[in-house]
């Protein structure tokens, strides 16, 4: 390693301790900031110390889970791994995940590297990592103002990808935009997909996102559709179709608000409260599969693996049952409208919507969901709250819903805890999700119970 790489991972390190002893946030990104300005090389000088494997796995929805499935499955296996567990998937937070990884003489001890990265950044951080695999979970429509339409991220993943030729893909074959995109490449790839239909209709609702060849322009004929424009796909004009996947999951059965299902030999029961989780196993299994990386402890690790991720978690407040979601797209939250609706119970929602950079400060895509589910979901109360609580209720005004709105989340939680159902949802999007999981934590009867004792 050279004189300016030592000492930008010196400068990041001092950069990141600063953030956290003034209280200033978890400095995880600005310490690459400043590595790369030392060192614009700093990310290609630390990925090559990467003794086995990286991998990066992009995409619209699923990509934080994945990576996390990916980081806890290599773990298990005895491996030392670096992961940008915080999220931080832009230049700078991947770099800050290398640099502040690096014992005293700025080395890294790490066998491999899952590296989630951000679909619009990926085409400066694929160059530079040069990856053995790029995972990519599906293309769909996210934040208007940031990703545009799905058209402008294929063309930024297509441009990565094509960017490290030595990678290998691993492709959902059910995402007829992700299948097109790897054989438009010149990389070798690996496809996943589910053969059966497993997502109810609420899933299925009518948010298309590319149904049409995009070898001929043609219209596509679907056999049965999973969500958004997943599912089993020909091109009646071309001859363009869905392939038989070279990993599957099948079998796939819900009980007891959890999925069970058959992979590679194996059978999964696994803590998935939702079927698009089965796609993010799915996905980690087969780059491990492609990596050669040893699986041994694989089905053990994800039958007790967390698929919340501090974006699907669970708390008890008041002895009431209490759930925190994370919807920021319009497929997203269409899977979390039929999680809602699953659950047969009196239920009380509160849905929080803002417009921050980290939003998108257009959220048109509201209009886009199908809310008039929320009609059947036995809900007593439904509850908008956030910088855009007003939109959303509009947007609930126009199925013909009735809701009310608060600013005051804290205390509108703990008014329907403690006189309500006893079953609150609370749906947010990002950037409300860490600081609502801080106040539902803090709230948390379990959490009372241990600093009484």
């Amino acid at each position: 390693m050279n004189l300016r790489s030592k000492l930008a991972i010196t400068c990041a390190k001092a950069t990141s301790a600063l953030i956290k002893k003034l209280n200033r946030g978890s400095g995880v990104t600005l310490p690459g900031y400043v590595a790369r300005l030392i060192d614009p090389k700093i990310l290609s000088a630390m990925s090559g110390m990467v003794r086995e494997k990286t991998i990066v796995t992009m995409g619209t929805n699923g990509k934080t889970t994945t990576n996390s499935i990916l980081y806890h499955a290599l773990k298990a296996e005895g491996k030392k791994v670096i992961i940008n567990r915080t999220g931080a998937n832009m230049l700078n937070g991947i770099i800050s995940a290398f640099v502040l990884a690096t014992d005293k003489h700025g080395m890294l001890d790490a066998d491999y590297a899952c590296i989630e990265c951000d679909e619009i950044a990926s085409v400066r951080v694929l160059p530079q990592l040069k990856p053995d695999c790029a995972l990519l979970t599906n293309i769909s429509r996210d934040q208007l103002d940031r990703f545009g339409e799905v058209d402008i991220t294929f063309q930024k993943l297509k441009t990565a990808v094509t960017s490290v030729p030595d990678s290998t893909l691993i492709i959902n074959c059910d995402d007829v935009l992700s299948y097109t995109l790897a054989a438009e490449s010149k990389n070798s790839y690996v496809t996943y997909g589910i053969n059966e239909q497993i997502f109810d209709e609420i899933s299925r609702s009518e948010i298309r996102e590319s149904i049409f060849c995009r070898s001929c322009g043609k219209k596509l004929d679907y056999e049965f559709f999973h969500y958004g424009q997943l599912g089993i796909y020909h091109c009646p004009a071309c001859g363009l179709s869905r392939p038989d996947p070279d990993y599957t999951a099948a079998n796939v059965d819900f009980h007891d608000e959890v999925y069970s299902f058959n992979l590679d030999g194996m059978r999964i029961d696994s803590t998935a409260r939702t079927p698009y989780n089965i796609y993010n196993t799915l996905s980690a299994y087969a780059a491990l599969m492609a990596l050669c990386a040893p699986t041994g402890h694989f089905q053990k690790m994800i039958e007790a693996f967390d698929y919340g991720n501090n974006r699907e978690s669970i708390f008890t407040i008041h002895g009431a049952r209490v759930q925190l979601h994370l919807a920021k797209n319009p497929i997203g939250f269409q899977q979390k409208i039929s999680l809602v609706l699953k659950d047969p119970s009196p239920k009380d929602v509160i849905i929080q919507i803002n417009d921050t950079y980290q939003d998108g400060e257009d959220i048109s895509w509201l209009w886009d969901v199908d809310f008039q589910y929320l009609a059947n979901a036995n809900a007593a109360t439904i509850t908008t709250n956030g910088t855009r609580r007003h939109d959303m209720g509009l947007r609930l005004k126009y199925e013909d819903i009735d809701c009310g709105s608060t600013t005051d989340l804290k205390g509108t939680i703990e008014t329907l805890t403690t006189t309500g159902t006893k079953n609150l949802y609370v749906i947010v999007n990002y950037s409300g999700l860490y600081r609502t999981n801080h106040l539902l934590a803090g709230m948390d009867d379990n959490r009372k119970e241990a600093l009484e004792s």
